[in-house]
């Protein structure tokens, strides 16, 4: 294994004759080295001298790339879906009451404080090159469609894996969140009023608790919100109620996003979607399309990219998002971009990681071929220069089961 020549806490290394996609304005450079020193890229170039001491990894022309966003994700909050006491991932505190009876409405929520960075999840999408994600709140029954607070985190096995000034708010509008607002999108609206009410110390009938009031007015002073909407028509109207509340908005899905995307330019409003999603299912994405995600960058507008339904055990698939984007028009570049560049700026990372260049972490990674291909494999990831192990709980079972069998059933490990 490639790993295998690097001392465990290693920060220093140099990686030659790598095809270089750097996901920054220096595009991709080939037969380029990249050099790592203190866990930072140092220099980016053709024949670099190794320094005294420095490990080699001999790329031979494969693919280097900053490492990958999972998307939205509940990476490190869950850990089986199916067992709601391993789930940390929403609140649920019963109907919708006064404050004073214990609200539904908690904009205070934040799920930072339960991620577990040992959780299996991770190391199962580690492995496939995805070393970041952002901490996504679920709206639930008994709960509230402004769902709570996440950051992004790193998934390279800290306990402090949150990185500070990248947490956003959490809003689910929509027919999804129509149960959690009266049955109604046109109740969303006047909700989400009432709290911005609240939080202003406008008065109202004290939808918030004090915690909650203090979390919102946060994010009206230029707080990022991310909304979870498809229908053009929402869409509008979430950029206009963000214009007015002073919110910087990111859009998640987006399903009909490409019907409304000069609005979402003239917004700044980054968009990040799931680009398998085409016929509809449902009424709010009536004019899904493959085309979504290259319609928006040809307006000018940035495009990301999250998994719908179970995004956090499958985070690593959001590279076949990029892949049929681009086989459906989206520049190859901008395709990395959604997956690296793009998110990072987003949340806040963007002048830390993100991009390969001199000056940012390295967290890098290998890849056997093109990395927008599905048959293409991670070879290895790094985090600051230090290689992560490339074994997961999936590795391990597939290696116990291939196993020739032996005096033991192969439950056994001895």
């Amino acid at each position: 294994m490639l790993a295998a020549a690097l001392p465990a806490a290693a920060q220093d290394l140099l990686v030659r004759d790598a095809t270089v996609h750097t996901a920054g304005s220096a595009g991709t450079l080939r037969d380029h080295d990249v050099l790592v020193q203190g866990g930072v890229v140092r220099a980016i170039g053709p024949d670099l001298a190794a320094p005294a001491g420095v490990p080699v990894i001999e790329a031979k022309g494969r693919p280097l790339t900053p490492g990958l966003f999972g998307g939205l994700t509940g990476l490190g909050i869950e850990e089986v879906s199916g067992e709601r006491a391993t789930v940390d991932s929403g609140l649920a505190l019963g109907a919708m009451t006064p404050a004073h009876e214990g609200s539904s409405w908690r904009p205070e929520f934040d799920v930072d404080v339960a991620f577990n960075p040992h959780s299996a999840a991770i190391g199962v999408n580690r492995v496939e090159g995805i070393t970041f994600t952002v901490l996504s709140p679920a709206a639930l029954p008994g709960g509230s469609f402004v769902a709570g607070q996440g950051s992004a985190v790193l998934l390279d096995g800290r306990y402090d894996a949150a990185i500070p000034g990248t947490r956003s708010l959490f809003i689910d509008l929509g027919s999804d969140a129509s149960g959690l607002s009266g049955g109604s999108r046109a109740g969303q609206w006047m909700l989400l009023e009432q709290a911005v009410a609240e939080a202003r110390g406008g008065g109202g009938e004290g939808l918030l608790t004090r915690a909650g009031r203090a979390a919102l007015a946060r994010y009206l002073a230029g707080g990022r919100v991310v909304f979870h909407v498809d229908r053009a028509a929402d869409i509008r109207r979430v950029l206009a109620f963000a214009k007015q509340q002073g919110m910087r908005p990111v859009i998640a899905g987006g399903n009909e996003a490409w019907r409304v995307a000069d609005e979402l330019k003239a917004a700044n409003a980054v968009v990040l979607l799931d680009s398998l999603a085409n016929l509809p299912d449902n009424f709010d994405s009536l004019s899904s399309s493959l085309e979504n995600a290259a319609r928006l960058h040809r307006a000018g507008v940035r495009v990301g990219f999250t998994q719908r339904g179970d995004a956090t055990h499958n985070a690593r698939k959001v590279r076949q998002l990029a892949g049929n984007a681009v086989a459906h028009g989206l520049p190859w570049e901008a395709g990395l971009a959604a997956l690296t560049s793009v998110p990072a700026d987003t949340f806040g990372l963007g002048g830390q990681r993100g991009r390969i260049a001199v000056g940012l972490a390295a967290d890098l990674v290998l890849w056997s071929g093109d990395p927008l291909e599905v048959t293409t494999v991670a070879e290895q990831v790094w985090f600051g220069g230090v290689p992560a192990s490339m074994r997961s709980r999936q590795t391990e079972l597939r290696d116990r089961y291939l196993a020739p069998k032996g005096d033991l059933p192969r439950a056994y490990t001895r």
